[in-house]
């Protein structure tokens, strides 16, 4: 393990309510991180609040912030390395106790680096119990080129849970010219509802495919993203409001209301223009869901 990180540590909590440790670590490879973070959020009386943090590895939580006030924790997920390589493993599971309310964000994208090696995976699996709602808002992830990339969501919620989130990819490192030419990517999407599967989207892009160009795939757009709402019906007056929300041209969206479930697409040549249509949509979202106004998590101004 790198300076920083130690093995079987118990660190002092700030609160008694509040437990943060690291997991104890048995094997590592030498040429890959391998890093964990559990986080369990609790409904108290005085607000929502971090209960559990457990972590192992570059992996972590940079700050708890309340700018909305007590009820709703804003929390900032910080891994330190700054990409994923080949081998690399993540892995973060989250729980919301019945009535906690939580937004997560990252300080900055994430980036899977060019690999010749194993391929890299992050896998996210999210817990939602009755009356509790999370919102998982993080910035773009940008795949390099050659990079091999796995990622696998799933998310589960009780009756009467909600979730609002979504995933910007990507496809090289546009500003520098770089376009996806090789490589491969393998992309898991779950969500269950009281138990029952109601969401399940899988995605394989390979490098230089001719999916990357072909008007039925991604017509030469290097970023898709997708934005879905779940846990609850959405009105048709909702729907429309979403529907309003208008892009440049250049750029293709959709919204579709299902039951339980609203999805929305994006796919275009801009991370920022996908993200900033994403936080529209939110903004209309998010009233409905959790019946409050969207407040901007101070990170996006810094």
């Amino acid at each position: 393990m790198p300076a920083g990180y130690p093995n079987d540590i118990v660190l002092p909590a700030p609160h008694p309510s509040i437990i943060e440790a690291t997991f104890a670590q048995t094997s590592i490879a030498k040429a890959a991180w391998l890093a964990r973070l559990q986080l369990e959020y609790a409904k108290t009386p005085r607000g929502t609040q971090l209960r559990r943090k457990l972590h192992a590895g570059p992996l972590t939580v940079q700050k708890a912030l309340f700018p909305e006030g007590p009820d709703v924790c804003h929390t900032l997920i910080l891994h330190p390395p700054g990409g994923i390589a080949g081998s690399d493993e993540l892995a973060i599971d989250i729980t919301l106790d019945a009535g906690a309310q939580t937004l997560i964000t990252m300080p900055g994208a994430t980036k899977w680096y060019r690999t010749d090696s194993a391929p890299a995976s992050q896998r996210l699996q999210i817990d939602i119990a009755a009356g509790a709602t999370l919102e998982w808002l993080p910035p773009e992830t940008i795949v390099f080129d050659r990079a091999a990339v796995r990622m696998d969501t799933s998310i589960d919620l009780a009756a009467g849970g909600q979730y609002i989130g979504w995933e910007i990819l990507c496809l090289g490192r546009t500003a520098a010219g770089e376009t996806y030419d090789a490589g491969d990517i393998r992309q898991s999407t779950q969500i269950s509802i009281a138990g029952e599967l109601r969401w399940s989207e899988r995605c394989r892009l390979d490098g230089g495919s001719r999916l990357l160009a072909s008007a039925a795939g991604l017509g030469g757009a290097p970023v898709s993203a997708i934005m879905l709402a779940a846990g609850k019906p959405v009105t048709p007056e909702v729907v429309a409001q979403c529907r309003s929300v208008m892009l440049d041209s250049g750029a293709r969206a959709g919204v579709t209301a299902l039951p339980d479930i609203l999805v929305a697409r994006y796919i275009g040549h801009s991370s920022e223009q996908a993200k900033n249509y994403f936080i529209e949509l939110w903004r209309v979202l998010r009233p409905h869901f959790s019946g409050r106004a969207a407040v901007t998590p101070r990170i996006w101004t810094t």
